[in-house]
């Protein structure tokens, strides 16, 4: 096989030893085709994969991979996608979960597919992440990214939280609500889709910001142009918690400000030939056919 790809890193959902098998015959399959396989440590500690294949950590793939194969739902290629960006490393997934919006290969299917993104008969797709930070007295004390979504909510509270929006600087409202979602395209079917955020194609270069169940009932969802910085400014006297991606946490304190910005890097996606980001829409949200002519 002639093949672009020299070395592949496998990394599969955390903790998860139902994932071993799969994750063997994907390895096997690879070395089969004379790939160098990379185990993620944590994959080959959870899945019993400790000897046979070399074992590395994300940095080390980041360095060293030419493909990373995701094998398990959402949350861990979301998890992946922000350990490696850095690193400009693409990602496949393949779905062993339950909803599948990023993992798009079918495990029955694993072995053909990505033989097919070996051979080069694939699309890929940019998709922007998010830089956050809490800043407090002046001082950031947290920075992450995120893939699909930073989420401001009220955490244990039973009450709602209160906090200034600001767009590049401009105060826009003060809002009480049980939060704020930051969606970029990619979250926008995630958690912002149960809140009755609008669905964003992955090319529109826009940020959501969808409140959570606002006291003033005409606070809607509004896009705005990923090229903003977004600041949540918490009111006192409320603190308050800080979700990225539902993988981090962060407790903030009233005065805390969150601050978002579209990140520098982006997350490379590999599909199989035929991919269709509607049709995957139309599966995953269960739309309608196209109605049959009597």
């Amino acid at each position: 096989m002639t093949c672009a790809f020299k070395t592949v890193a496998l990394i599969g959902k955390y903790q998860s030893p139902e994932v071993a098998e799969a994750v063997l015959r994907l390895a096997n399959y690879l070395r089969d085709q004379g790939l160098a396989v990379l185990i993620e440590q944590g994959t080959a500690s959870s899945t019993g994969l400790t000897s046979g294949f070399a074992i590395a950590s994300y940095e080390e793939i980041g360095d060293r991979a030419d493909l990373a194969v995701v094998l398990g739902g959402d949350g861990t290629l979301l998890n992946s996608a922000c350990r490696l960006a850095e690193y400009d490393v693409p990602l496949a997934g393949v779905n062993q979960g339950r909803l599948g919006f990023l993992t798009d290969i079918s495990r029955e299917v694993a072995l053909e597919k990505i033989g097919e993104i070996l051979a080069g008969r694939f699309t890929e797709e940019t998709r922007v992440l998010l830089d956050a930070e809490v800043r407090r007295g002046g001082r950031r004390v947290f920075h992450t990214v995120a893939l699909n979504d930073v989420v401001v909510n009220k955490g244990e509270l039973g009450r709602m939280i209160e906090f200034d929006l600001r767009i590049d600087g401009e105060y826009v409202y003060t809002q009480r609500s049980d939060g704020m979602i930051i969606s970029t395209p990619t979250g926008s079917t995630a958690y912002a889709l149960s809140a009755n955020g609008p669905i964003l194609h992955p090319n529109v270069d826009g940020i959501a910001l969808v409140p959570m169940c606002p006291h003033t009932l005409t606070a809607r969802p509004i896009t705005l142009p990923d090229r903003c910085k977004i600041e949540i400014v918490l009111l006192p006297p409320h603190d308050s918690r800080v979700h990225f991606d539902g993988q981090t946490r962060y407790d903030t304190r009233a005065g805390d400000t969150v601050q978002i910005t579209r990140s520098p890097h982006s997350v490379r996606l590999l599909h199989p030939e035929g991919y269709s980001y509607f049709a995957m829409l139309r599966e995953k949200l269960h739309w309608s056919s196209t109605p049959r002519h009597s």
